[in-house]
């Protein structure tokens, strides 16, 4: 019998779930104690392996403080393989890096920065040092 793959939603929504808990530095522990589960039952949501309840779904969303919108933003639009369809429009490489841990601490890092100047002079290093190597001529 062959194995069945994940829902691309399921998949989506677990990735946003693990997103969400990395910015706010939880563990998947902490997060499960939080719910009355396991850790592992986190991980099994979190790859997408075990589908979330919408009840669960709601004290997720209330335990990492985000609305339950959040886990759907930038979903594939159907059940059908259009994963490498929202690859494209970039949207799981940015999960992809705030799941790193340098994404991670850079994120924490800037909304630190209270001053909306000095985080425009940051962002504008920061396209300026990605655009340096392109720029030699």
């Amino acid at each position: 019998m062959a194995k069945k793959n994940p829902n691309p939603i399921d998949v989506h929504v677990g990735s946003r779930i693990r997103l969400r808990r990395n910015m706010l530095g939880l563990s998947q522990e902490r997060l499960g104690e939080s719910l009355g589960i396991t850790f592992q039952q986190i991980q099994k949501y979190e790859k997408g392996t075990n589908r979330v309840g919408a009840s669960r779904l709601q004290a997720i969303a209330s335990v990492l403080n985000t609305p339950v919108s959040f886990f759907f933003e930038g979903a594939p639009e159907g059940v059908d393989e259009r994963m490498p369809k929202a690859a494209e429009e970039g949207t799981p490489y940015v999960a992809d890096f705030l799941n790193t841990s340098e994404g991670i601490q850079l994120n924490r890092a800037f909304a630190r920065i209270s001053d909306p100047k000095v985080r425009r002079k940051i962002l504008e290093l920061v396209k300026a040092l990605a655009a340096e190597p392109s720029s030699e001529e």
